[in-house]
């Protein structure tokens, strides 16, 4: 691998590692997270400077490790001049909020290393969206930044504000989301490839494609929901309730700043259309005068902020609609003057808030003589963002005024998009004019919560640092941004840059009048709604009742409270056998037409005699499944029996069909299962007594007739199906494919292990992911369960028993065993160190011999089983650490670096190797890489079962501690 490539890797992981390490951190380790903090943010400031001579010329540094080839899927990255612009934003100010959030975050907040764990895990999110070459790993970074973002919004989630905000951003952005993740792979179907260099040079192909307006309208929907664009504005002014960290890193550089990223991304693929123009351009004026419109009328600082950023990126919006290449140049201009005076913006806010308690511009008044530095930088930058000549947001809105002038097509909205531009220009001009001047001037301001002051040294930096940027790019942007912006819009134009010119002056022009009104039409309208604003409400009164986070919990509640309801009514239920019933319903449908259509008949191979003892065995497997399914409704124990039955002639059917391994796992599974269950039915509510099968109703029998008639058909389908394929002549099948590579390719001959930890290792992953969240789920479930009044009094076995251990104070505390116990928990204490060596055993053989991993596993597990049952659950926990939750990370970590290991090696993701290992006084020895593998589902196999077993224990404990202090009350207490 290049160099520039593992530059690449290294930074995109690097923030995710830093992430991990911090959680890790102590509390109240305050100095040391900020530090460390900063210091992965430099460091990935450092790689992106580094990788700037690669893309300065219209370069790109690529990097591909495979993952999945067969399906197109590479873990690919790839940065160009474009890239290199964001990389740089996002690392860069990442390392000026990490210095600000420094002496923003409480000391008195014990969370803090939880925030800057998911600040970076943020910033690495976003750095994969950037650097992605692969259109679905860019899907998997969107959703990432969609997360932690939903994390750092609702970091003080003790706030309900904080937690709707979350709730609101992950809900727009996340059907976003899903919309990009669908308009992504119609983009791969028309191109034949995720790879973003073949995509991005496939423009031609996709425009002239009938799948293009779906393909382009899905993608939309993300990008436009990503960026707060209308109709989906409404969710960015609620995540105010974020830290103002969070604010100023999501606003300006990262979170919002992605749907614009990815619309000039693929600016080259579907622009100059006419749907593009009319869809993008729609949304983008209307969120540039809206966003205007709304922030003018704000009364907290931040949201008036969170309204201009909506307006800028609707800027943004409106110059990647015209489809002209100057507008491209525009828009990715403003991306980087919006994110210098936005980050500072947000700070000063957040300082002003710090320092006097209220964010509220009505209370606040007169702060310039109190904080005359953070007035003046705040007064820097607010003009800046009104476009005042000498500031880098005035190069830039000239640049799009000049745009709007412009005939792109014939149209209405072309027509009026100048006249538009200038009321959006005026009502900028506006509202910065509000921020400055209501709150840095005025009389002083009174009955504020602190006492104003300036805010220490370095956390004013960051805002100076900013704004000195806004200063020198506005007055010398040639010789400032100049290369480095030619590197990015090379990045996404190409061979289609046009040339331009970033002077200050370019004469008498009409851009330049458009400003003139738009500053002078601003400050009047300002100075006439002065006195309004300082009295009103949040936003006007006339339009306030349909503002957009209305409209989304009305949406919200209708869904809820209407539809779901009405479809809970018809489709729910809390019973169990109305929603096997229907499933059981549509999987004979789903496999009966496929069959019915291909005219499915039985094969022409003679059938094989039946021995009458595996006869007999399958009918007694049957009798108890029938009689397992009849007693569950009235007596669960002996269901269970039956059940337990029917699952060992399963075992015994692999054992007689020549699959060892197949019925080594299914015995090993239902002693666990069987005991897990048996645990639990004390848990479960008490029915009535069997009631005379004579007097059941009508009804009644009608569905049990119906539940019959169901089971029948699926098993007989089943039976068919089965019939249908084993009668059939197969000349090759796959069973003859793992057979004949299973050693030469996998390194065993056990083919059954072969298959799950090499050939189908990437579903094994998945599988064992799914179990383990599972099990994680049912410990949450049962942590918080409390059986029913019924279910709560000790049975008569263990009432029997504390009556024997309190006639013996001289036993030993922790031990519940009675004398009819003794011998057999003896036993079973004996068993566990042989129970260890069985399951160490059958996990090293099994890559050639029955074994492997997970029959390893559950063996464990039944170790440890035994000693809960043999000796109690305190009595084990007293004398065994065993961690379940450490056991299923170690083995989901253990399995995904042994996945990861063969990209070392130019290899696919979870490639196995295999090879002999000649060992002093053994021999040689065969040994695969897949055994560490084995061993991760082997750990989260025992983590797993024993966090299951330790729920179902610890119900016991809480249980039985309720019981007696229930005991202990008064009768009418009690």
């Amino acid at each position: 691998m290049e160099m520039g490539g593992g530059m690449l890797i290294l930074l995109m992981l690097l923030p995710f590692a830093g992430s991990v390490l911090v959680a890790l951190f102590r509390s109240n380790a305050r100095n040391v997270e900020a530090w460390f903090a900063g210091a992965v943010a430099v460091a990935g400031l450092i790689l992106a400077i580094l990788l700037y001579p690669s893309v300065a010329d219209g370069g790109v540094v690529r990097s591909e490790i495979q993952w999945l080839p067969a399906y197109g899927l590479n873990f690919t990255l790839r940065m160009d001049g474009f890239a290199w612009m964001f990389a740089m934003l996002v690392t860069g100010i990442g390392l000026l909020v990490v210095v600000y959030a420094r002496y923003y975050m409480s000391s008195e907040d014990y969370s803090v290393p939880r925030f800057f764990s998911f600040f970076l895990a943020f910033m690495g999110a976003m750095l994969g969206i950037v650097l992605s070459g692969n259109l679905i790993l860019l899907v998997v970074f969107w959703e990432l930044t969609g997360i932690f973002s939903f994390l750092l919004i609702g970091y003080w989630y003790q706030n309900a504000s904080a937690r709707d905000g979350a709730r609101m951003a992950l809900t727009v952005t996340g059907i976003g989301g899903l919309g990009l993740l669908v308009g992504v792979l119609l983009l791969g179907h028309i191109v034949g490839s995720y790879d973003l260099d073949k995509v991005l040079a496939s423009g031609n192909i996709i425009r002239l494609h009938p799948l293009y307006l779906p393909a382009m309208l899905l993608i939309l929907l993300g990008a436009l929901t990503k960026s707060a664009q209308f109709p989906f504005h409404f969710w960015l002014p609620n995540a105010m309730s974020a830290p103002t960290p969070v604010s100023a890193y999501l606003h300006s550089a990262t979170m919002v700043k992605a749907g614009v990223f990815l619309l000039a991304r693929f600016w080259p693929v579907f622009a100059g259309t006419e749907e593009w123009f009319w869809v993008v351009g729609v949304a983008g004026l209307s969120s540039l005068v809206l966003g205007a419109f709304f922030a003018l009328f704000q009364q907290d600082m931040k949201g008036l902020l969170a309204y201009s950023t909506i307006s800028h990126l609707g800027l943004i919006t409106v110059l990647l609609s015209l489809g002209s290449p100057l507008a491209a140049v525009a828009a990715i201009f403003h991306m980087m003057n919006h994110a210098t005076f936005k980050a500072s913006l947000f700070m000063a806010a957040g300082v002003i808030d710090h320092e006097t308690g209220t964010r509220d511009m009505r209370r606040l008044s007169g702060l310039f003589r109190y904080m005359p530095f953070t007035a003046t930088l705040a007064m820097v930058a607010s003009a800046a963002m009104a476009g005042v000549p000498l500031l880098n947001g005035f190069i830039s809105k000239e640049m799009f005024f000049a745009e709007t002038v412009e005939t792109h097509l014939k149209s209405t909205l072309d027509t009026v998009t100048p006249y538009l531009a200038v009321v959006a220009g005026l009502l900028s001009v506006a509202y910065s004019l509000r921020f400055i001047h209501s709150v840095f001037f005025g009389p002083p301001p009174r009955d504020l919560p602190r006492e104003p002051h300036e805010p220490p040294q370095w956390m004013r930096f960051p805002i100076e640092f900013l704004v000195l940027a806004c200063l020198v790019v506005g007055i010398v942007p040639g010789l400032t941004v100049g290369p480095y912006l030619h590197a990015a819009v090379v990045g996404v134009l190409g061979p289609e840059t046009p040339p331009y010119s970033l002077a200050v002056w370019h004469g008498f022009t009409v851009p330049l009048l458009m400003s003139a009104v738009a500053l002078a039409g601003g400050v009047l309208l300002y100075f006439m709604l002065r006195n309004y604003l300082a009295t009103s409400q949040e936003g006007p009164p006339y339009i306030r009742h349909i503002a957009g986070n209305r409209i989304f919990e009305r949406i919200l509640v209708t869904l809820s409270w209407r539809w779901a309801r009405l479809a809970e009514a018809f489709l729910g239920t809390r019973r169990l056998q109305p929603q096997l019933r229907l499933l059981v319903l549509i999987a004979l449908i789903a496999g009966s037409l496929p069959l019915y259509r291909a005219g499915a008949a039985a094969g022409i191979l003679p059938t094989i005699p039946v021995d009458p003892v595996f006869a007999f065995i399958w009918l007694l497997g049957a009798i108890c499944a029938v009689g397992a399914a009849v007693r569950a409704k009235f007596h669960r124990l002996s269901a269970l029996i039956l059940l337990g039955g029917a699952g060992l002639v399963t075992c015994i059917t692999f054992a007689w069909l020549s699959a060892p391994d197949l019925a080594l796992t299914q015995l090993l599974v239902e002693i666990v299962t069987t005991v897990l269950i048996l645990l639990g039915l004390r848990w479960l509510p008490k029915r009535r007594d069997d009631p005379d099968p004579m007097s059941v109703g009508t009804r009644a029998r009608i569905r049990r007739y119906r539940d019959l008639a169901l089971a029948v058909a699926g098993g007989v389908g089943m039976s068919f199906l089965a019939y249908m394929m084993m009668t059939r002549p197969a000349t090759r099948t796959l069973g003859d494919y793992f057979l004949r590579y299973a050693y030469t390719e996998g390194g065993g001959r056990n083919v059954v292990n072969v298959i799950l930890v090499d050939f189908r290792g990437f579903d094994t992953f998945g599988e064992i992911a799914v179990l383990g969240v599972v099990s994680l789920s049912a410990f949450a479930l049962l942590r918080r369960f409390r059986p029913a009044a019924d279910n709560v009094e000790q049975p008569h076995q263990q009432k029997i028993q504390d009556a024997y251990d309190e006639a013996r104070p001289d036993r030993q505390t922790g031990d519940t065993l009675s004398d009819y116990l003794s011998v057999p928990s003896v036993i079973m204490h004996w068993l566990f160190p042989v129970i260890i060596v069985l399951a160490v055993h059958l996990f090293l053989r099994g890559h050639d011999l029955p074994g492997g991993g997970f029959a390893a596993g559950v063996a464990l597990a039944i170790a440890f089983i035994l000693q809960y049952l043999a000796a109690g659950t305190r009595w084990v926990e007293d004398r065994l650490r065993i961690l379940p939750l450490r056991w299923i990370g170690v083995g989901l970590l253990s399995a995904a670096l042994t996945g990861m290991g063969s990209w070392l090696f130019g290899y696919p993701f979870l490639t196995s190797h295999s090879q002999y290992a000649d060992l002093p006084l053994i021999g040689k020895i065969p040994l695969a890489s897949a055994l560490l593998f084995d061993l991760g589902v082997f750990l989260l196999v025992v983590g797993a079962t024993v966090l299951v077993l330790i729920a179902l224990a610890h119900q016991s404990i809480r249980s039985h501690r309720t019981d007696r202090f229930v005991a202990t009350l008064p009768k009418e207490d009690a």
